[in-house]
């Protein structure tokens, strides 16, 4: 009993520490915008002064328009580069409109390559050119090089700046150019060791070089069996390697095999959060530019098509239903229950799909495993459909005093939860087969084929067991 108390103390610390972790309390934030509707904009400055900068770029994207303009006003002179490449697209593109161009070519010459793609790109066509051109010539090369990468590459992700020594050198060696080189990243995890071709042969985990002796050959403690990653490589696929093999860096190179870039995991984070995102925005039918920061029109524009398709889908189902507008015309009942029908068949359409998408996303679902994967769909909907046509037959039957009735839901509920199941599973496989991505098409094509069989189902058996 006696040991209760420090327990509880020390829970409460962990939450409060918790709740602090990120930097950014709601305290700090209630203060920032009292300060900020005050007019007090140093006061806001001195507020912000010590936060990280993903911190304060979380910070700018909560703020309402005119504060957020006021902050960025009195952080101009100290603007950290760094926040652009965390601020959110759509807030993103409002603060550079806000400091000018030629205060973001400043900005994008003091990030880290793949951090000045990643603003740079975003820019209107005139307003990359004129970023470019004001950076020195260096800088500008290693950005337009990364430009030419297919969007959402390996070469777009990687940065340019790699530790790399040549493979016949002692460990002593690489310890002094690594002191005196001031072209190194500023973070960086392994070595890359290259041949005179400055092809890739080996790392070396730099724990591994602190703890050997400096006359010890690089070679003789290097990783032969690395993976390396072709420029042109979809960053998703780099993401699953890095979780596959966990790594922590790895090296990227060009069509002729040489060292060109490295990716470190801290960009891998940001590339699994970004599919995650995407996935989720695209399995509920909008867009990835429809979010929290994006104007209305934006906004209606994202979610117009989507909401169209799910018309035409529930057309599709009307009209199937005003085939048996004489049947609900005798049985009143069938229009009470149809909505059970077509809910449960949807919801269990769409926990199917749910988990066939991810599985293809970490490539655990494919062609190879795809029959077995959808027998096991079919079984589930078969055990679930029967165990929930119990549940409904009966609440039907005591409803209505019509076991019949009962028993007609009852099959049409397990009939449904089948092809919920079945079509769940292989949509996802079979557009991913023809090149359309599941996560975007399958929802539409499941909520008429579950809503269709639902209710033609239901009311078909209607028309040939109770009239």
């Amino acid at each position: 009993m006696t040991v209760a108390a420090p327990q509880n103390d020390q829970l409460e610390l962990n939450m409060e520490k918790s709740e602090d972790i990120a930097g950014l309390s709601p305290e700090l934030m209630a203060s920032v915008n009292e300060a900020l509707e005050d007019g007090k904009t140093d006061l806001a400055k001195l507020l912000v002064d010590t936060l990280h900068y993903a911190d304060l770029a979380d910070l700018l994207e909560g703020l309402r328009h005119d504060h957020r303009e006021g902050l960025v006003d009195a952080l101009r002179n100290e603007f950290d580069p760094n926040i652009l490449a965390e601020l959110d697209d759509n807030v993103r593109e409002r603060v550079i409109d806000q400091l000018g161009l030629r205060h973001i070519a400043v900005a994008v010459a003091e990030l880290e390559t793949d951090d000045a793609v990643e603003v740079v790109e975003e820019l209107e066509a005139e307003e990359q050119k004129e970023v470019l051109e004001a950076l020195p010539i260096g800088e500008r090369t290693l950005i337009e090089e990364g430009l030419s990468y297919p969007e959402d590459s390996a070469g777009r992700l990687m940065q340019r700046a790699v530790a790399a020594v040549p493979s016949h050198w002692t460990v002593g060696q690489a310890i002094d150019y690594m002191r005196d080189d001031d072209d190194l990243p500023r973070d960086f995890f392994d070595l890359f060791l290259v041949d005179p071709r400055h092809r890739p042969v080996g790392s070396v985990a730099l724990s591994r070089v602190v703890k050997t002796q400096r006359h010890v050959a690089l070679s003789a403690i290097m990783n032969s069996e690395m993976k390396i990653i072709p420029v042109a490589m979809d960053q998703e696929d780099a993401a699953f390697l890095f979780r596959q093999r966990d790594l922590i860096s790895a090296p990227v190179i060009d069509d002729s095999g040489r060292l060109v870039g490295v990716i470190t995991v801290d960009d891998i984070v940001d590339v699994i959060h970004e599919e995650h995102e995407e996935d989720i925005m695209r399995l509920a039918g909008v867009g990835e530019e429809d979010d929290l920061y994006a104007a209305v029109i934006d906004t209606t524009k994202s979610r117009f098509t989507w909401l169209l398709i799910h018309l035409f889908a529930a057309i599709l189902a009307a009209f199937v239903i005003s085939f048996f507008a004489e049947t609900i015309e005798q049985l009143v009942a069938l229009a009470i229950l149809m909505p059970i029908v077509a809910t449960m068949g949807g919801t269990a359409s769409v926990q199917t799909l749910t988990v066939a998408v991810r599985a293809i996303a970490m490539k655990e679902l494919t062609p190879a495993n795809a029959v077995r994967t959808i027998g096991k769909e079919i079984v589930v909907g078969i055990l679930n459909g029967f165990i929930f046509a119990v549940l409904i037959g009966v609440v039907a039957w005591l409803w209505f005093d019509n076991p019949a009735l009962g028993g007609v839901i009852g099959l049409a509920i397990i009939l449904n939860l089948v092809v919920a199941g079945m079509a769940g599973s292989m949509l996802p496989v079979f557009l991913q087969k023809y090149g359309f991505d599941p996560a975007v098409a399958s929802s539409a094509f499941l909520t008429s084929i579950t809503d269709v069989v639902g209710f033609y189902v239901f009311l078909g058996l209607a028309s040939l067991l109770l009239l």
